[in-house]
């Protein structure tokens, strides 16, 4: 009785330490967002994308040399890889594009769809059980999402356009985190940074700005703080289910409001608003419906992932 009760204990504790994880990552995201919206607001996105890329390698560096850099190139399932890498570029240049010209805590209302999408896809690409109470869930939350898009002629804008796609592509990222759990935490962020790297430098062309001393440190300092929320999540997501972490990302909701108030004086309309709590009821229903059955004990995580 006592190595049952030991080995649950366990993975109680692996499974809290994941919740914990993704709680503080999505906190220095929301920070990460209000720093990026307001650098955005004098330069170029592609600029800020480079150099935040550059800064966040500050972090990454010394995660490198003691993994070895051979080791970046043996990973698992190469396609997902190159994939994964697609989706989290465009999921951090589209919502940069996105925050230009849209409040923080409304894009960040369209990023809460994320968890409706997860549970989507965790079907359909994880081959976890969705039941049918699950799936109207996932509908109504579709509804919130085309009540803050308001598709028409008049109200449709680009920057809406920008952050619901770049929505769908962070939840392929959630995704793909969990069918790649196997490689390395350092080789995932590294490649990923990399691909950021160079579409920043694409888009910088014709459009660079020589920033104030000010200015450049902020950028790298934005690479440094997204860089630990991506490894904080990316581990988090290795030690605990998506469908159990993705409902937490609605603390980036909160966030955002706090943070579009306190520094951009943003408040909210009443279609983000009610959009936003009709996302956010579905998911937590989709939470309350999951069964936390797929839990990672210690023993599978694999071994030597840093």
């Amino acid at each position: 009785m006592a190595q049952p009760t030991a080995q649950n204990s366990t993975i109680r504790n692996v499974l809290l330490a994941g919740i914990l994880l993704m709680l503080a990552g999505d906190f220095l995201f929301a920070l990460n967002d209000a720093m990026g919206k307001w650098l955005v607001a004098s330069f170029s996105v592609g600029q800020v994308v480079l150099i935040r890329s550059i800064g966040a390698f500050f972090v990454l560096g010394p995660m490198i040399a003691r993994q070895g850099t051979a080791r970046l190139f043996r990973m698992e399932r190469l396609e997902l890889q190159v994939l994964r890498v697609v989706m989290t570029t465009l999921d951090t240049a589209l919502f940069y594009a996105a925050v230009v010209y849209l409040p923080l805590a409304d894009v960040m209302s369209f990023y809460m769809a994320g968890p409706i999408y997860v549970a989507a896809l965790s079907h359909l690409l994880l081959g976890e059980k969705v039941g049918w109470r699950r799936w109207m869930a996932i509908l109504v939350g579709f509804c919130g999402v085309l009540i803050m898009l308001k598709p028409s002629s008049a109200a449709f804008s680009l920057s809406s356009a920008f952050a619901l796609a770049g929505s769908i592509s962070f939840a392929f990222a959630i995704i793909l985190n969990r069918r790649l759990r196997g490689t390395s935490d350092t080789s995932l962020v590294t490649w990923q940074t990399i691909g950021t790297l160079l579409v920043g430098g694409f888009l910088t062309i014709g459009n660079w700005q020589t920033p104030s001393s000010l200015d450049f440190g902020a950028m790298l300092l934005l690479g440094i703080v997204s860089c630990g929320a991506h490894l904080m999540i990316t581990r988090a997501l290795k030690l605990a289910p998506a469908s159990t972490l993705a409902p937490l990302h609605y603390s980036l909701l909160l966030w955002a409001v706090i943070f579009g108030l306190a520094f951009f004086g943003d408040m909210p309309g009443p279609r983000i608003l009610i959009g936003s709590g009709i996302i956010v009821l579905a998911g937590l229903f989709i939470f309350h419906r999951q069964k936390v059955v797929d839990t990672v004990p210690p023993e599978n995580v694999p071994k030597g992932v840093n």
